[in-house]
């Protein structure tokens, strides 16, 4: 979603690292390209204006005249500020209530239902708690058959009683739910914008539930508009933060980074996809350094963590370090991998992934498909011993799998090119080109 405005800012940076010394005429080009960059990602103007403010102010202050590197002091200027404009800390979710609840609300499309489900996936997860989801929009055709099918399909229980009264639902909810769950998530209804009669509903609604979390859903291609949503809701509901939908889509971004200094209310989530595990925690620090281009390391170490076997990816571990990983090992590695999501996706977040010219890398879904059917093809005994793979048994996993000769004969010398990586690596010989 900040991929033109990561890489207008990146090459502010790179220029700005060259100087030697800081002037008040290179700050002055320097703020312009980034209040253009900004103004470009549709920010806000008085958010572009203050931020500019800041930054000239700190960049010209006696610190950076001082420092040995000021270039990359006005980096680290630039990046604080950025956080400091995307909520500075974190906020977390208020989890300690018994049950805890919480009420999602939003305009219609903006993709309400379906956080509801991720979310209490995510709370189920990473919290272990037990949800419940509640269908109170009894307004959209298919809204509650759309809820039922996302909690059949994550086995998440949903609490409805078709059409009727929101109100009455909610309460029968809570009376159904006391002893049974610790956590309850109510999906109500939206309108294409907002008014008097939605409003008064999630008014009572949020009378009966005294939620511990009000959030807005908001469509982060929405644009400026989100910011008049917000202030619509916060007017009549105690919003305690919002969730940015699909930020994966190809948008310019810049309501995401006007949100909270507009407002005051603080994005805890983004939708980064439309699969079930497509929400994420939103750090302000770590979105900050993923559109300066500095990586996110976090992020991929805590995905990582929450899909990968600790205990294979130990074994596989001490494998390569001995040399004796092999191609059953490397099927091991490669299925638990692809729990990761799509891999162009987390080589973007490794620093320097756009010095290296990897920001534009596709990997297409088919091509990992064919590798592992090669590799599920083979016996027991050649995978762990690829060595005896001669012609005749190359052409049997070639049919088996479906793919050519040619490619069985690539995987393996990738193979073999990635073991003497490896063993590189555990030489202490590898250095990484950032």
């Amino acid at each position: 979603m900040f991929e033109n405005l990561g890489d207008r800012l990146q090459s502010v940076m790179d220029k700005i690292r060259g100087y030697g010394k800081i002037t008040e005429e290179n700050i002055g080009e320097m703020t312009r390209e980034i209040r253009l960059a900004l103004l470009e990602a549709d920010v806000n103007y008085k958010v572009v204006k203050e931020f500019i403010a800041e930054v000239k102010e700190k960049a010209l202050g006696e610190e950076v005249a001082k420092s040995l590197k000021p270039g990359e002091m006005f980096v680290k200027i630039v990046k604080d500020e950025l956080v400091e404009l995307l909520g500075g800390e974190k906020k977390d979710l208020n989890i300690s209530g018994n049950p805890a609840t919480l009420m999602l609300v939003g305009l219609q499309g903006s993709g309400k239902t379906t956080t509801n489900a991720k979310l209490a996936s995510l709370l189920r997860k990473k919290y272990k708690k037990n949800p419940l989801l509640v269908a109170c929009d009894v307004y959209r055709p298919a809204a509650i058959d759309q809820l039922k099918q996302l909690g059949k399909e994550l086995n998440i229980p949903v609490y409805e009683e078709g059409k009727g009264n929101p109100v009455e639902i909610l309460r029968n909810a809570l009376e159904f739910a006391k002893g049974k769950y610790d956590y309850i998530l109510v999906d109500t209804a939206g309108r294409l914008h907002i008014d008097e009669t939605l409003m008064k509903e999630l008014e009572d609604m949020n009378e009966l539930l005294h939620a511990d979390e009000v959030l807005l859903v908001i469509d982060s291609m929405t644009g400026q508009d989100a910011i008049h949503v917000i202030e619509g809701f916060n007017e009549r509901l105690p919003l305690t933060g919002a969730i940015l939908t699909k930020l994966d889509g190809d948008t310019r971004g810049g309501a995401a980074l006007s949100i909270r200094h507009l407002t005051n209310v603080p994005i805890k989530f983004i939708g980064v996809s439309e699969k079930m595990d497509g929400l994420e925690e939103f750090y302000p620090e770590r979105m900050a350094t993923r559109i300066l281009g500095m990586g996110d390391l976090m992020s991929i170490v805590e995905k990582a963590e929450s899909v990968i076997d600790e205990d294979e990816a130990k074994k596989a571990a001490k494998k390569m370090q001995k040399g004796t990983f092999d191609l059953e090992d490397f099927l091991g590695v490669f299925k638990q991998m692809k729990k990761l999501g799509p891999l162009e996706n987390i080589i973007k977040m490794l620093p320097g992934a756009k010095k290296m010219g990897l920001n534009d890398v596709k990997v297409d879904p088919k091509d990992l498909a064919h590798i592992e059917a090669i590799i599920l093809s083979m016996t027991p005994e050649e995978r762990k011993n690829p060595a005896i793979l001669k012609a005749s048994r190359k052409i049997r996993i070639a049919k088996g799998s479906g793919r050519t000769v040619e490619e069985v004969n690539r995987l393996l010398k990738q193979f073999e090119e990635m073991k003497k990586m490896m063993k590189m690596m555990n030489n202490g010989n590898f250095k990484m080109p950032f």
